[in-house]
């Protein structure tokens, strides 16, 4: 089957929270494999040791990760599971340098939560919690004061996330019929 890219319709807010949260049931297995290596590779024999070296591995684990397949197929397994694609604002595909700087200030949905945490000096797992699911909240809505409904970190990269749907889809709900071969 193939697809279809529609740069006019920008996938709705809902669509892409819903992608958000599967790519992070994802990427816990990534980081738990990834994790696993590290500690075999080191040695580490206690979480703390050693914390701010995982946390930098894993940093790079996530900007491969995403870097890879924004840059390969504009597509993350949950963005194809969502029928998102990441494209340049040209709808061209996203090149490894762009797709790496959009890594980079994607960090922008938790780096204020972050430091207010710090600067609060709130540890407890409620805290930061509610503080990161707000921060998260705060950021997506901020899509709506742009122009065509994306988020900034996009509009800084010159990318943007349209709808990709399979091609018998796009005619189901366009009420052509599309016979089978």
């Amino acid at each position: 089957m193939s697809t279809s890219v529609d740069a006019r319709l920008a996938p709705p807010l809902w669509r892409r929270m819903a992608c958000f949260v599967y790519e992070g049931v994802l990427l816990f297995g990534v980081l738990m494999i990834a994790g696993y290596l590290f500690s075999s590779l080191t040695q580490q024999r206690h979480a703390l040791v050693g914390r701010h070296a995982l946390q930098a591995f894993l940093f790079i684990v996530l900007g491969i990760y995403f870097a890879w397949f924004w840059s390969r197929s504009g597509q993350t397994v949950a963005m194809k599971a969502w029928h998102i694609r990441l494209v340049t604002i040209q709808g061209q595909p996203v090149s490894q340098p762009r797709a790496l700087a959009r890594y980079l200030l994607s960090w922008l949905w938790f780096v204020p939560a972050l430091v207010a945490l710090s600067l609060a000096g709130l540890g407890s797992p409620a805290a930061m919690f509610g503080l990161l699911f707000v921060g998260v909240v705060v950021y997506a809505a901020l899509s709506r004061l742009h122009p065509q409904r994306q988020f900034w970190h996009d509009a800084v990269c010159g990318t943007q996330l349209v709808t990709q749907l399979p091609v018998a889809r796009r005619a189901e709900g366009s009420g052509q019929h599309n016979p089978a071969p």
